[in-house]
C-alpha cells in the first residue's frame, strides 16, 4: 500500500426547473468531489506553475482560488511522509510505535445493578462507614463516576469522599482484596492525569500501594509453599485427590484476584513515576526488586505493565544496577519469544536498555538469549539487531555467533539490499563479527567475499570495506582468497579518492601478508610508491591514513625487491622524519620500527639503513622505551644489525651495559637511602666496581680484575652489569646482581 499526494475538490451541483417567466420552480442540490493527483510534485517542483496548471485544467476551481491551491501544494511538497498503517508499515515502524499497558477494564466486584449519579455521592460516602460489603458497593459506585474523566474535577473538590476512601483503604485493605482493588482503581483514575497527581500524593496512596504490592507478593509465596506441600505426596485415595484439586482451584481463584490488585496498584505507581523525585522514592523502597519478582507470573497484561515499568526505570544507572543485582535477565529470557506481540516488543526494548551493561550482556549470553534473538531477526529485526550488536562488541562472545544462524542471515540481508544504503545496525554488527576468525570464514563461504567486494567497490562503501578489512586480517583459508582482488584494491589507492575510502582499501592490502603475492609488480603497475612516500609527510593526511601507509610499507618490505625499491625512493629518511614527529604515539613508533625490522633482513636495504641513515641510533634510543612491544621489536632489529655490523654491535652492547649499570646504581642508592643505621665504616674506604664487557674493572683502578676471576661467566656468556661495595682492609659486605647477555 502506497501514499499518493492529491488535491480533493469538494463541489455542489444544483439543478433547477424554471417556469415560463424564467422564475425558479423546482431545484435539487447534489454534493460531489474530484480527486486531482499530483504525481509530479517533488521537492524541486515549481509550486506556482503547477498551481496555475491545476486551475486551468480543472474547471471546478475558479481563478480566484489560485492562492489557496498554491498554498495546499506547498504544504504537500513539504509534508513529511507518515507511516502507512497495516500491511505497508515497515517492521521498524511497527517496533518503534509506543507500546503502553492496556487500559484497565471492569473486573469482578465492579458489577452493579444501578447506575451511579454524581448528585448522590454523599450517599455513597455514607456506605463507606458500614461493613465490608457496603464499603465495596459504595466504592464501586464512586468508581463508576471516576471512570468518566468529566466527573474527576467535581470529585476532586469533594474532600470528604477522597478522605473517606483513603481512610478505608488504609484500614481495611488487608481484609478485602476486592475493596482494596476498587479504591486503588479510583485513585488510579486520578493518576492518569498529571494535574491530579498532587491529590494522589496528598493522601499517600503511592506509599500505600508499595505496601500492598510487597504484602501480596509475600502472600503469594505462602500460597505456593502450601500448594507445594499438598502436591508433594501423591494422593492415594479419591478424597485426597479431590482435596488436592480443590486446593489448586482455590489457589487460581486467589491468584486471579491478587493479579487484578497488583495490576491496578502498579499501574498507579507507573503513572506517578512520571515525576523523577517520586520515582526515586520508589527506588528507595525497592520497587525494582518487587517488579522483578512479579515477572514470575503468567498473566500477560500484568507482565506488559511490569515490563513497561522496568523499561522506564532502566534508563537510570542506579535502577539498572539494581536490576543487575537480581535475576532480571533470567526472568526476561523466558518471555523471548512469546505470542503476545506487545509483551515481546517491550521485553526486547528492556533488554536493549540493559545490554549497555557488559555484565548484563554476559548474563544474556549465559541464559541462552543469543539464538533466540537470532531467530527474531526476521520479525523484529531492528531491536533484535541492536541487542545483538551490543553483544558483538565483546570479544568474549564474538565466537559464539558461529553456533547460531546469525551470520548466514546477516549475509542474506546484505545481499538483498542490492545498491541501497545499508542500515547502520546491520553493517556495524557485521564489522564486529568479522573480527573473529571463524565468523570471517563463514562470511567468505560460497560467493560471500565476492559479493561483498563487488558491492563495496561499486558503491565505494567505506563501512562495507571496513568489514572486508576485518576479514582480511585473519590467517588461514580466508587470506589467500583475497589475491583475486589485490588489483582492484590497489587501483583505489589514489589521491583523488576520499581519505576514509582509501584508508580501508589500504588497510585491507596491508593485511595481506601472503608469501606468493608479487608486491613489486603491484607497486609498479599501480605506481603506489610516490603515493606512499607523499603520505609519509607529517600533516599530509589524517594520522589514521598515515599509519596505514606505514603498515603497508611494512607488509611490502617482506619482499626483497620491494624493500630495495622503497629504499632507493628515499622512504627511509621520510620514516625517520615521521618518527621524530610522532615519537609520542606508541602505535606509530612501533609500526615504523617494524618497517626497519623488515628491511634489515635484506642485504640491499640493510646496508642503506646501517651506512646511510641514522636509523640504528634512533633504535638505540628506543631500546629502553616504556612500551614492551616497542622494546621487543627494537631488540630484535638491533640484534640483526649487531650481527652484521661490528661497529654498531659494539655501540649497541655498550649501551646495554650502560643502561643496566645505571639501573644497578639507582637500586643501590635507593637501598642506602632506606637504611636507618649508618655504615660502620667511612665512605672513603669503599670502592665501587663495575662490570664491563672485557671483565670486571674497578671504578678507580685500585683493585685488580684478577681478584674476581672466579666470578667470570662461562661458555661464551658476557657479564653484563653489576656493582660491588668493598672495604679495602676487610670485605664487610658484597651486594651484587649479575646480568648475562648471551651472544
Amino acid at each position: 500500500m502506497s501514499v499518493q499526494k492529491a488535491l480533493v475538490v469538494h463541489y455542489e451541483v444544483e439543478a433547477s426547473i424554471l417556469g415560463e417567466g424564467g422564475g425558479h420552480m423546482l431545484g435539487e442540490r447534489k454534493e460531489g468531489q474530484k480527486i486531482i493527483r499530483v504525481k509530479s510534485l517533488s521537492p524541486s517542483t515549481d509550486v506556482g506553475a503547477l498551481a496555475k496548471k491545476v486551475v486551468e485544467e480543472c474547471k471546478l476551481i475558479p481563478q480566484s482560488r489560485l492562492p489557496q491551491v498554491e498554498q495546499l501544494l506547498y504544504y504537500l511538497q513539504n509534508r513529511k511522509s507518515s507511516p502507512v498503517e497495516g500491511k505497508g508499515q515497515s517492521p521498524e515502524k511497527k517496533e518503534k510505535r509506543t507500546v503502553k499497558p492496556r487500559e484497565l477494564t471492569p473486573f469482578e466486584g465492579m458489577e452493579l445493578d444501578e447506575e451511579a449519579s454524581v448528585t448522590r455521592v454523599d450517599e455513597y460516602i455514607e456506605l463507606l462507614y458500614e461493613g465490608v460489603p457496603e464499603k465495596i458497593r459504595g466504592s464501586a459506585l464512586i468508581l463508576q463516576l471516576a471512570r468518566n474523566p468529566d466527573n474527576l474535577e467535581e470529585l476532586l473538590h469533594n474532600e470528604a469522599a477522597l478522605g473517606a476512601l483513603a481512610r478505608v483503604l488504609r484500614e481495611d485493605w488487608k481484609q478485602s482484596v476486592e475493596l482494596a482493588t476498587i479504591i486503588i482503581y479510583i485513585f488510579f483514575c486520578f493518576s492518569s492525569f498529571s494535574q491530579f497527581h498532587g491529590v494522589v500524593s496528598h493522601y499517600k496512596i503511592g506509599a500505600l500501594c508499595m505496601s500492598v504490592v510487597e504484602h501480596e507478593l509475600k502472600r503469594h509465596d505462602v500460597w505456593r509453599e502450601e500448594l507445594r506441600k499438598k502436591n508433594k505426596s501423591a494422593p492415594e485415595s479419591g478424597s485426597l485427590r479431590r482435596d488436592q484439586d480443590k486446593a489448586v482451584r482455590k489457589y487460581h481463584g486467589l491468584l486471579s484476584k491478587q493479579e487484578q490488585l497488583l495490576r491496578v496498584s502498579l499501574y498507579l505507581l507507573l503513572n506517578l513515576a512520571e515525576d523523577t523525585r517520586t520515582e526515586l522514592k520508589m527506588r528507595n523502597k525497592n520497587i525494582v526488586v518487587l517488579l522483578v519478582k512479579v515477572l514470575e507470573r503468567d498473566d500477560e497484561e500484568l507482565l506488559v505493565l511490569v515490563v513497561s515499568f522496568l523499561k522506564k526505570l532502566s534508563i537510570f544507572l542506579e535502577n539498572k544496577n539494581d536490576m543487575a543485582e537480581v535475576d532480571t535477565v533470567e526472568r526476561l529470557a523466558r518471555l523471548v519469544p512469546c505470542d503476545h506481540e506487545d509483551l515481546l516488543n517491550l521485553t526486547l526494548r528492556l533488554l536493549l536498555n540493559l545490554s549497555f551493561d557488559s555484565g548484563l550482556r554476559a548474563k544474556m549470553v549465559e541464559v541462552g538469549l543469543l539464538p533466540k534473538l537470532t531467530a527474531l531477526l526476521e520479525s523484529l529485526w531492528c531491536v533484535s539487531m541492536r541487542i545483538l550488536y551490543h553483544i558483538s562488541i565483546d570479544d568474549r562472545f564474538k565466537g559464539m555467533f558461529v553456533y547460531t544462524d546469525c551470520i548466514p542471515q546477516l549475509m542474506q540481508m546484505l545481499y538483498e539490499h542490492g545498491e541501497e544504503d545499508t542500515e547502520a545496525e546491520l553493517i556495524s554488527i557485521c564489522i564486529n563479527l568479522a573480527a573473529n576468525k571463524r565468523n570471517a570464514q563463514l562470511m567468505c563461504e560460497g560467493n560471500g567475499l565476492k559479493m561483498l567486494m563487488k558491492r563495496a567497490l561499486k558503491m565505494k562503501d567505506g563501512l562495507l570495506m571496513k568489514m572486508i578489512r576485518n576479514i582480511s586480517q585473519h590467517d588461514g583459508p580466508t587470506k589467500p582468497v583475497f589475491i583475486d582482488y589485490v588489483g582492484d584494491l590497489a587501483a583505489e589507492i589514489r589521491a583523488e579518492e576520499e581519505e576514509e575510502w582509501v584508508l580501508e582499501c589500504l588497510g585491507t592490502l596491508a593485511n595481506l601478508t601472503i608469501p606468493d603475492l608479487d608486491w613489486e609488480l603491484v607497486l609498479k603497475e599501480y605506481n603506489l610508491v610516490p603515493y606512499l612516500k607523499d603520505r609519509l609527510k607529517p600533516g599530509s593526511a589524517e594520522d589514521d591514513l598515515i599509519l596505514e601507509v606505514v603498515i603497508m610499507i611494512g607488509t611490502v618490505s617482506m619482499d626483497d625487491a620491494c624493500a630495495a625499491m622503497l629504499a632507493k625512493s628515499g622512504i627511509i629518511p621520510a620514516l625517520i622524519e615521521l618518527l621524530n614527529a610522532q615519537q609520542e604515539d606508541d602505535e606509530f613508533v612501533c609500526q615504523i620500527v617494524y618497517v626497519f625490522y623488515q628491511m634489515v633482513f635484506h642485504q640491499a636495504t640493510r646496508d642503506v639503513i646501517i651506512k646511510d641513515t641514522q636509523a640504528p641510533a634512533y633504535l638505540i634510543d628506543l631500546m629502553h622505551d616504556k612500551n614492551a612491544e616497542i622494546r621487543k621489536v627494537c631488540d630484535n632489529t638491533l640484534d640483526i644489525i649487531a650481527e652484521y655490523d661490528e661497529e654498531w654491535g659494539r655501540k649497541i652492547q655498550s649501551e646495554k651495559f650502560r643502561f643496566h649499570n645505571n639501573q644497578w646504581l639507582e637500586m643501590v642508592e635507593s637501598r642506602q637511602a632506606d637504611e636507618s643505621e649508618p655504615y660502620l665504616y667511612d665512605n672513603d674506604d669503599r670502592t665501587d666496581l663495575f662490570y664491563s664487557a672485557d671483565g670486571i674493572t674497578p671504578a678507580d683502578g685500585s683493585v685488580s680484575p684478577d681478584f674476581f676471576n672466579d666470578l667470570q661467566p662461562q661458555n661464551g656468556d658476557v657479564l653484563h652489569t653489576g656493582c660491588f661495595h668493598m672495604n679495602m682492609n676487610k670485605i664487610l659486605e658484597i651486594n651484587y646482581e649479575l646480568f648475562y647477555y648471551l651472544i
